[in-house]
């Protein structure tokens, strides 16, 4: 049966766009693609009512591996804002952990107008206000989706060789795939951030640049603040910020039943906003580019991508995979990555005739090798600290954090924790021998686990057993920090 199109991009944001820009670039041009967003193209890419929200920070170094590889480059306005590195505070402010590496803060409501430029120009087709329900299946395989439309409320059904899935964390599709596939459906309420931030213009009250520095983004590690997640004041400019939190609801319960009182998110947030000494009268930013999309809230996952990323017909791209870095939730890093590899591993099966689940498997293999190899890892790591007392982050920072953990972390990788071995005995409190026990326990974890990401199988037939040894190695890791 002839298809509407070569390949269907469900979901119109960042990463959508690039999936599709991708396969037009290594297609050159030569395929129909089309990309489906429920919002008008205005509004192309917002994630809620609540507007485009997102802390807005990317590294230079993934926007340049989109550049170097589909000659997509982007500027002012969509990029905002460029910075210098990260600094992260210890709850006592006494330690700040600088990772140096430039990187930008992006305009994420002007930026998807820049991207229909781009791919509009690629002869990409786009259809907006499409609320996508379902995928049309055949057999065993993926070969279509269907919606409504918005505007004329009417059913849409469009087929195509190649479903990629781009519609965000809580993806419809993905979650009732009805096809047997190794794709995992749904996540666990744990592996969930709820995040919230403004963008406000301010009044700098004083310098203090452990608050606010418009060269760096600032995190700040603190239990009672952010429970299970940090804290973010991230300049958007001289004036001008994005601040927000990111908590775990369980850690967050739990921080409120033991201080007996029970904020909100937007609560939690508003005090932290007040006890910033340097963010004089805050006012919602209301400019071009921020109408509608100054206060807003919103889930990312923070645990290792899906374990499985293709079935027949169909891939998984960017949040709908949970893509975010599992350490600090940054989702536009690994989309960009992930986007760019599925374009071109997209159309080489086109090429090649086979959009099966063993045609499209390699994409596993690209994403892992350039950057899904760390994520597993990163989820112990990321589950360890989340059981720490504020006590013993102020400790961890200030004595177990070597020059080179610092190099690993800024690249995304695991630190190795190695003055742990060499401060030995030294180490003054039962709870802190208990986190050098742990940091070099996830530091060894750590280590199995790229290493058997570095062994994915070939083929979908050695999968289940590599998935069982995954299972195994995560079990055993979980079991300790419940």
């Amino acid at each position: 049966m002839k298809r509407d199109y070569d390949i269907i991009v469900a979901g119109g944001g960042l990463a959508g766009l690039i999936v599709a820009s991708s396969a037009a670039y290594y297609s050159n041009q030569s395929m129909k693609i089309l990309v489906i967003d429920r919002n008008a193209i205005p509004q192309q890419g917002k994630k809620t009512v609540s507007g485009w929200v997102c802390g807005d920070a990317v590294g230079k170094n993934t926007v340049d591996y989109m550049a170097d590889r589909i000659k997509i480059s982007w500027g002012y306005p969509e990029i905002e804002h460029p910075v210098k590195g990260v600094i992260a505070y210890s709850p006592d402010h006494e330690t700040g952990i600088s990772f140096d590496g430039e990187g930008y803060i992006l305009n994420r409501q002007l930026l998807p107008q820049r991207q229909l430029r781009d791919a509009t120009k690629a002869g990409i087709e786009i259809k907006e206000r499409v609320a996508l329900r379902s995928l049309m299946v055949e057999g065993n395989s993926v070969i279509g989706v269907e919606g409504d439309d918005l505007d004329d409320k009417t059913a849409f059904k469009k087929t195509a060789q190649l479903v990629v899935d781009c519609t965000g964390v809580t993806s419809v599709l993905r979650t009732n795939l009805p096809i047997k596939s190794f794709i995992q459906r749904r996540i666990d309420r744990d592996d969930l951030e709820a995040t919230g931030r403004y963008i406000y213009n301010f009044e700098l009250a004083h310098e203090d640049k452990t608050y606010f520095d418009s060269d760096y983004c600032i995190i700040h590690l603190d239990q009672k603040l952010a429970p299970g997640g940090y804290g973010w004041v991230f300049p958007k400019g001289e004036n001008k910020v994005n601040i927000g939190l990111g908590v775990q609801q369980k850690a967050f319960d739990t921080r409120n039943r033991v201080m007996g009182v029970h904020p909100d998110l937007k609560t939690l947030i508003d005090e932290y906003v007040e006890v910033n000494p340097v963010i004089k009268s805050p006012r919602l930013a209301d400019g071009a580019g921020d109408e509608g999309n100054a206060w807003g809230t919103w889930q990312v996952s923070v645990r290792r991508q899906n374990d499985c990323l293709v079935a027949n017909g169909y891939m998984l791209v960017g949040d709908s995979a949970w893509m975010p870095k599992p350490l600090d939730a940054g989702g536009i890093g690994p989309a960009i990555i992930a986007a760019t590899i599925a374009g071109k591993d997209a159309v080489e099966a086109l090429q090649a005739g086979d959009t099966s689940e063993k045609g499209l498997w390699k994409y596993n293999k690209h994403f892992i090798n350039d950057y899904g190899y760390k994520t597993a890892g990163l989820e112990v790591f990321r589950r360890m600290l989340q059981g720490l007392t504020n006590e013993q982050i102020n400790y961890g920072m200030k004595h177990f954090l070597s020059k080179m953990d610092i190099d690993k972390i800024t690249k995304g990788e695991h630190p190795e924790f190695s003055t742990v071995d060499r401060l030995g005995m030294i180490i003054r409190g039962a709870m802190n021998k208990k986190l050098a026990e742990d940091l070099k326990y996830c530091a060894t974890i750590n280590k199995v686990l790229v290493d058997h990401y570095h062994n994915f199988p070939e083929t979908p037939e050695e999968f289940s057993e590599w998935h069982k040894t995954l299972t195994g190695h995560l079990e055993e890791a979980f079991a300790l920090y419940k």
